[in-house]
């Protein structure tokens, strides 16, 4: 099987030497996203907002392999302060995310200027 990488238009462009997405078979795998606006690269204030700015960058990754949320089965999801964040965010992504929801581990981890970053892996019986 071979696997084909992507660099999606109206992204910020990667930070380091990785691609948005790649995919192998039906499995399409992101890199992690955080809040940072495409066109300005400004971050929200706020855990909901970065929340809400961090999953829709995560669906432009996924629409870029022609999916979406709803195809998602597996989301990480980093905070920068768990504790103090969670409920908030989890609200946020409740709010967004469709059901059924995919399956999720959130940890908290050092971020460099931002309060959450999202990956996925998503998937279609289209392959």
């Amino acid at each position: 099987m071979t696997h084909r990488t992507l660099i999606v238009d109206g992204l910020p462009r990667p930070g380091g030497a990785y691609s948005h997405v790649t995919s192998i078979g039906g499995l399409v795998f992101t890199a992690g996203f955080g809040p940072h606006d495409p066109e300005t690269a400004e971050v929200p204030d706020g855990i909901a907002a970065q929340t809400e700015a961090t999953l829709l960058n995560v669906r432009r990754a996924l629409a870029g392999a022609g999916l979406g949320l709803a195809d998602v089965l597996k989301m990480t999801v980093h905070l920068a302060e768990l504790q103090r964040d969670f409920a908030a965010f989890d609200t946020t992504y409740g709010q967004i995310v469709p059901q059924p929801y995919p399956v999720r581990t959130t940890v908290g981890s050092q971020l460099l200027g931002i309060l959450v970053e999202i990956d996925v892996v998503a998937g279609s019986d289209g392959g």
